[in-house]
Order: structure tokens, then C-alpha cells, then sequence
């Protein structure tokens, strides 16, 4: 009974008010690593950095966001979303105020892994909240617009970096950075725990009460509970602790092989291409400010990548959507890599933008829904800490490329092919999931022999 009337709520204030709050986290989250990206020319100048150390100013940062996220994934299976996502926000926000007071190249490196280890550990939480919330016939809808908050993030790092950088300097990026530490209370006054944590936990009257909760709050008739539990509230409250073998029992083997190899080709490419950005487009001869017009033209392009996505998810699946997604995004780096005028560099560089941001909004989505409640966020947090792997090596690959004076167009080739890669990889091992309630696919598992002894 508790899940059938937390699946028939209406969509309302609730459910925006949710995803506005984790989607201003994720904005967060994408406003610091675009800054960062804009900040690396100005130190490189400034302090006078080779190409590689450039390139692990950016790694050392994926290198915490790759233990944040396995570690938080794994503690929100035991501890809750809600506490977890609150800790991993302040910890980046404070280490981002931090970057600010950085003295050299080293200070740096230490703050900007903290950084990644906050900023790792809250996406894969939040997503997972927002999926066990958002209604199964807009789910799909729900996540992708959570991740379009990371468009809005990179747009705000844009134009922070256009307007106050060539007349503030780099440290006030930071400082303006560290301002999310003070959206925490947001958190704790407007988020609920997650209702079917609370079930696998056996917390029973706490879900209850939340559910009564949302009942009144949208408008909905209430009734007393049954204190008998139906037969899937029965199964997720008593599963086992989570553990890092479930994810590989059965055919959660191939769900995760193929999460895996996803998550590694998405970072590799999206953090080797969009950290280095800025300096490629500078090296091609423009200002510092007509760089960063340029990259704040690619970046508004990411905004109807989202938006696409989040409609194509529900109509022909998040299969599908996200293998096309993946391969367009593809073409476009070949033909950025390949880009003789600036027009054309902006053409691709956005349509590149569009398919590259979409392709995550669905891979967030696409994620968690793959795993039942009691390894949910166990599962979402190794799938983006293994492929963090890739936003750690990409940056500094690019950086020793750079350094040996390869073009672009070798660089951008790599990328094209990593892109179809993945893009065939999840076509062949990817399930659909789409219209599926949370439970159903979880019980699709169970009846394929996939199910994990969880």
C-alpha cells in the first residue's frame, strides 16, 4: 500500500520543489568545474604551468570525485540520501572557498581534490533521491531535468568567468564558488528522506508519515495505513546490508558491465573535451574574452540537449535515446577536431555541447533505475566512480598531447571513436526501462534469472 500511494501521487509542487532543490545542487556542482576549466589558462599565464600540470590540475579533482562517489553511494545505502547529500555539499563548497586562498601549484592540488570528493559523492545521491520520488510515467523526464541543472551551472561559470575574471581576477570565481554551503539549510527544511530507503530499512512509520505527509501537502484524500505491508514492501524491508558483490550476481553483471563502460566513455570524453576548451579555442588564436564568448555560446547549446533528451527518454527510451545521443556527439567531435573557420568551430562546438550534455542527462537516469532499492545508490555511486577513471586520465592525455604538439584534429579523432564505442556497447548490453515502475524492473531481474542475492 505505502508504494501504490506514493506511485499515485499527483504530480505537484512537491515533486518541482524536490527537483529544484537537488537540481541546484547539481548547478553547484557544474558552475565549479566550469570554473576551473576558465581559471586554467589565466594560472597557466600567471604561474607559469606546463601543459601536464594543467592537465592534473583537472584529474586530481576526478581523482576525489571517483572515491566521493563510491564512498557516498555506498554510506546512502546504509545512512540515508538525504544526510549524505547535505555532508557532500557542504564539504565542496567550504574546499571551493578554499581554492581561493591557494598560494601555489600544490595548495591547489589538495583543495581541488577535496573538491571532487564533496562533488563526486553528491551527484550519484541525488539522483538516486529524485529517482525514487519522481512518478514512473515522468521519471525519465524528471532526471534528465535534474541533470539539465549541470547546463545551467556551466552557463553561470561562463559568464562569471566573462564578466568578473578580466575584472576581479580568478580568486573571486572561487570565492563566489563556496556559496552553496549556505543552500544545506535548503536542504534540510524542504527534502524528505527517501520513502523506499526508509522501507528497506524497515523504518516503517517514518515512511508512512512522509507519505501522509505528501498526501496533504498535494491534496490527496487520506487514509489510515494497513499495518500489513504488501508483498514488495515485504521483500525491499528485508534485504540484506548492501554489498559490492550484488552488483555483480547474476545478470546485474551485465547491467553493471555496461554502466561501467558507459560512465568511463562519457567522462573520458566530456572532461577530456570541455576541460581543456577554453585553452583549445585560445590557442587557436583568440582573446581571453572572445574565448570565453565562444565557449559561453557552446554552453547555452547544452540547455536544448536536456530538454530533447528529456522528451526522447519517454518516447523511444533511454536505450536508445542515450546510444543516439552518444554517437551524434561523436560526428560532432570529428568535425570540431577538424573545424578550419570559426564558424564552423562554433557550429560544432555547439552541436557537440547539445548531444554530449544530453547523453549524460540520460545516463543519470538510465543509472539507478538498473538497480533495486537496497544497492540503488551502492550501484550509481561505482558506476560514476569507475568513470571518474576516465575524467582522471582524459585531462591529463590531453595536456601531454597538447605538450607534443599533436593537432587537434588527432585529439578530437580519439574522442569520435570512444564516443561510437560506447554507443554500440550500449545498444548491445543496455535493457529498456522505460514506463517501468522502479519495482518492475527490479522484478524483470528476478523473473531473467538477473536478480542478485542482495
Amino acid at each position: 500500500m505505502l508504494l501504490e500511494r506514493l506511485e499515485k501521487l499527483p504530480v505537484g509542487s512537491f515533486h518541482y520543489k524536490l527537483l529544484a532543490v537537488t537540481g541546484l545542487g547539481w548547478l553547484f556542482d557544474a558552475m565549479d568545474t566550469g570554473l576551473i576549466s576558465f581559471v586554467l589558462p589565466i594560472l597557466a599565464k600567471e604561474w607559469g604551468l606546463a601543459p601536464e600540470q594543467m592537465g592534473w590540475i583537472g584529474s586530481v579533482g576526478f581523482i576525489g570525485m571517483a572515491l566521493g562517489a563510491v564512498i557516498s553511494g555506498t554510506i546512502a545505502d546504509r545512512i540515508g540520501r538525504k544526510l549524505v547529500f547535505s555532508l557532500t555539499v557542504i564539504l565542496y563548497s567550504l574546499a571551493t572557498g578554499a581554492c581561493a586562498l591557494s598560494w601555489n601549484y600544490e595548495s591547489l592540488m589538495i583543495f581541488r581534490f577535496l573538491v571532487g570528493f564533496g562533488l563526486g559523492g553528491e551527484l550519484p545521491v541525488a539522483a538516486t533521491l529524485m529517482t525514487e520520488y519522481a512518478p514512473t510515467k515522468l521519471r525519465g523526464r524528471f532526471i534528465v531535468l535534474l541533470e539539465s541543472f549541470w547546463g545551467l551551472g556551466w552557463l553561470a561559470a561562463a559568464c562569471i568567468a566573462y564578466l568578473l575574471i578580466p575584472q576581479y581576477g580568478w580568486q573571486i570565481t572561487f570565492f563566489i564558488g563556496a556559496l552553496p554551503a549556505v543552500y544545506v539549510f535548503m536542504i534540510r527544511v524542504h527534502m524528505p528522506e527517501s520513502v523506499r530507503y526508509l522501507i528497506s530499512k524497515n523504518r516503517i512509520g517514518e515512511a508512512q508519515e512522509i507519505v501522509l505527509m505528501l498526501e496533504k501537502k498535494l491534496h490527496v484524500a487520506s487514509e489510515p495505513f494497513d499495518k500489513e505491508l504488501s508483498d514488495v514492501e515485504k521483500g525491499t524491508s528485508t534485504v540484506a546490508e548492501p554489498k559490492f558483490s550484488s552488483l555483480w550476481s547474476g545478470m546485474f553483471a551485465r547491467r553493471t558491465l555496461m554502466l561501467w563502460l558507459a560512465w568511463f566513455g562519457i567522462n573520458f570524453s566530456y572532461y577530456g573535451i570541455f576541460m581543456w576548451l577554453p585553452s583549445i579555442v585560445f590557442q587557436q588564436g583568440f582573446t581571453v574574452v572572445k574565448t570565453f564568448e565562444y565557449v559561453l555560446i557552446m554552453t547555452l547549446a547544452q540547455l536544448p540537449g536536456y530538454y530533447c533528451a528529456a522528451w526522447l527518454v519517454d518516447v523511444i527510451g533511454r536505450k536508445y535515446t542515450l546510444s543516439l545521443f552518444l554517437l551524434i556527439s561523436g560526428v560532432a567531435s570529428y568535425f570540431f577536431g577538424n573545424a578550419a573557420t570559426p564558424g564552423e568551430l562554433l557550429a560544432w562546438g555547439a552541436a557537440m555541447s547539445f548531444f554530449n550534455l544530453g547523453a549524460w542527462g540520460v545516463l543519470y537516469t538510465y543509472t539507478p533505475e538498473l538497480y533495486p532499492t537496497a544497492i540503488r545508490a551502492l550501484g550509481s555511486g561505482w558506476a560514476a566512480g569507475f568513470g571518474r577513471i576516465g575524467s582522471m586520465i582524459a585531462p591529463a592525455m590531453v595536456g601531454m598531447m597538447i605538450g607534443s604538439r599533436m593537432s587537434s584534429s588527432g585529439i578530437f579523432m580519439l574522442f569520435a571513436g570512444v564516443f561510437l564505442a560506447v554507443a554500440l556497447i550500449v545498444v548491445g548490453l543496455g535493457v529498456e526501462s522505460r514506463q517501468k515502475s522502479l519495482e518492475e524492473i527490479a522484478d524483470e531481474a528476478a523473473v531473467h534469472g538477473e536478480a542478485a542475492s542482495c
